[in-house]
């Protein structure tokens, strides 16, 4: 009586069959790398909707006022923007962001003076007393604005911590470049710039953005520069509220187009440029513009802005923050730290905190070695994945081996049936 191979033999080929499709799936998939984007923040730390920020149940929410880039210049009067009533509790998104409260271990800009060209700022503001040095016109900020921006590079905080400025021992020398309802003006831009260039300004923001080259505006850059600022400038006027930016061609815009200039533009939590941002192509840097959380002119209580003028004010800060840090790193190293440990997109992202610690190669780079500075960033732990990852690679290897043997038998197997289980290379069995 024969063997019962046949059922045998597809036995053994089920078998291999299920083995072959099934060992691969056992190879856990290898973890993605981590790249090096930031975490989309909401709007603010516990906002809602329309710029509400949430207590401690969810349900109810405080509306903060919008702090205005600029007065309407059509009216007959001019309206100063009124104190806020309401006041925020807790950190908003972009200090988040920029990890300000690891920074702030670091660097707080001490011993830095950044100045500020915007609409003034009241040097008595609630978070800025004591950082700001403002004389003549450049004290009143009808608008508000100015001072809003201050509190982003320098301002303490007040009752809460947590909204303090980038660099918050850093001192701030205010410079009108605007009329009093915030309109821009060349000439007290070159002024202004040149004020700052007297005073020995580490640091010089300009908060708005000229649609024309000025030549003595030019020079007046060029001066800055040489006198070992850095000169940091809104990329872009703030888009107009009737016309979408879609509708205005790209162009460049002054003194962020100058030579050295670090061209800002604003960004959403998620990192893309706010819907209607008017196009540019001279851009370095972005930073957080929408959502942004700092006081005013008037009042304890806080306002909610954005805008490339707070992307400006936040760029100011961090270079402060690095200049504190590395002091005998001249302007051109600032610019080329900030734009080298930004976070890497279309447009490279500001990230204060590795402006600071991160250590440099000689050409500028990261250097390729242990570390940022005091404090090591944490890196995700992947050695259990890769030994993991190894023991199934082994066991696919064993197993795959096995299929084979398992094969090889079935059709061995097979051909020793069809011989009639005669020894390969005998003849025919003769009847």
């Amino acid at each position: 009586m024969r063997p019962p191979v046949r059922g045998t033999t597809r036995l053994l080929y089920g078998a291999g069959l299920t083995a072959a499709l099934v060992l691969p799936l056992a190879v856990p998939a290898q973890a993605a790398p981590h790249p090096r984007t930031p975490i989309a923040f909401p709007a603010a730390d516990g906002e809602k909707d329309g710029g509400k920020e949430g207590d401690k149940d969810g349900e109810k929410g405080q509306e903060l006022p919008g702090m205005p880039t600029a007065l309407d210049p059509r009216a007959d009067a001019v309206a100063c923007t009124p104190a806020s009533k309401e006041e925020a509790k807790k950190q908003d998104w972009s200090r988040q962001r920029l990890d300000l409260d690891r920074l702030h271990r670091h660097s707080t800009g001490a011993g830095v003076t950044v100045a500020l060209i915007s609409t003034g700022v009241d040097p008595e503001a609630a978070g800025l007393k004591g950082r700001v040095t403002a004389e003549g016109e450049a004290a009143d900020d009808c608008v508000g604005h100015g001072t809003f921006l201050a509190g982003l590079i320098a301002g303490s905080g007040g009752p809460t911590p947590r909204l303090a400025g980038v660099a918050p021992d850093a001192k701030v020398l205010a410079l009108r470049g605007t009329d009093r309802r915030g309109q821009p003006d060349e000439a007290l831009v070159t002024a202004a710039v040149r004020a700052a260039t007297t005073a020995k300004a580490d640091v010089i923001a300009v908060a708005v953005a000229l649609p024309r080259k000025d030549t003595e505006l030019t020079r007046a850059v060029a001066e800055a520069r040489e006198a070992g600022a850095v000169v940091i400038a809104a990329a872009t006027p703030e888009p107009p509220t009737r016309v979408s930016g879609d509708d205005i061609p790209s162009r460049t815009y002054w003194p962020a187009g100058e030579p050295g200039v670090l061209a800002v533009a604003d960004m959403l939590p998620a990192g893309a440029r706010p819907d209607g941002a008017l196009p540019t192509a001279a851009v370095d840097l972005a930073a957080p513009g929408a959502g942004v959380v700092s006081g005013g002119p008037r009042g304890k209580g806080h306002y909610l802005g954005g805008g490339v003028a707070v992307a400006t004010a936040y760029a100011a800060g961090a270079a402060a923050a690095v200049r504190a840090a590395h002091p005998d790193d001249p302007a051109d190293a600032v610019t080329r730290r900030l734009t080298a440990t930004a976070y890497p997109a279309d447009i490279p992202q500001l990230d204060a905190y590795a402006a600071v610690t991160t250590v440099l190669g000689a050409a500028g780079a990261p250097a390729a070695g242990p570390e940022r500075a005091a404090e090591p960033v944490a890196v995700r732990d992947t050695s259990d994945t890769d030994r993991a990852t190894g023991r199934a690679t082994l066991f696919v290897l064993l197993g795959s081996a096995g299929v084979l043997s398992l094969l090889w038998a079935g059709f061995a197997l097979s051909r020793a049936r069809a011989r009639g289980w005669r020894p390969a290379g005998t003849g025919p069995a003769k009847g």
